[in-house]
C-alpha cells in the first residue's frame, strides 16, 4: 500500500520518544524532502484533526523549529499547551524557546 507524505510524517513523529524534540527540517530530510520543512509543519498543523479522524494522539508538541522555537504553539488548544506539554516531559522552555536544545534533540537518522 502507497503511504502519502502526510502518513510518513505522522508515522515519524509517533516515533519521537517521550523527553526528545526533532525538527521540522530533519523530519522532511529523513523522508527525502530536504526543502519540506514547511510541508512538514502543515501536517503538524492539522495534526488535531488527524487525530479525530484517526482515533490517535501524535505528539505534535514534540516538533519545533531548527533552534527549538515552538513556532506551531499557536495551533494547540491553548498558546501555552505546547509548552506545558513538553514540561511535562522535563524539557525546559523559556520564552517559548527549548533550553539545552542539542541535548534533547533526536535526529531520525538514528532509525537508519
Amino acid at each position: 500500500m502507497k503511504t502519502t507524505f502526510q502518513d510518513d510524517v505522522i508515522d515519524l513523529v509517533l516515533q519521537i520518544p517521550k523527553g526528545r524534540v526533532t525538527s521540522y527540517g530533519a523530519i522532511a530530510k529523513f523522508l527525502g524532502h530536504t526543502r519540506g520543512a514547511r510541508m512538514v509543519g502543515w501536517v503538524m498543523n492539522n495534526c488535531q484533526v488527524i487525530n479525530e479522524a484517526r482515533q490517535i494522539k501524535i505528539p505534535a508538541h514534540r516538533v519545533v523549529n531548527r533552534n527549538g522555537l515552538l513556532t506551531g504553539r499557536h495551533h494547540f488548544e491553548t498558546p501555552t499547551k505546547m509548552q506545558e506539554l513538553l514540561e511535562s516531559e522535563n524539557i525546559k522552555v523559556e520564552n517559548h524557546q527549548i533550553q539545552e536544545f542539542e541535548s534533547v534533540f533526536w535526529n531520525p537518522q538514528e532509525l537508519m
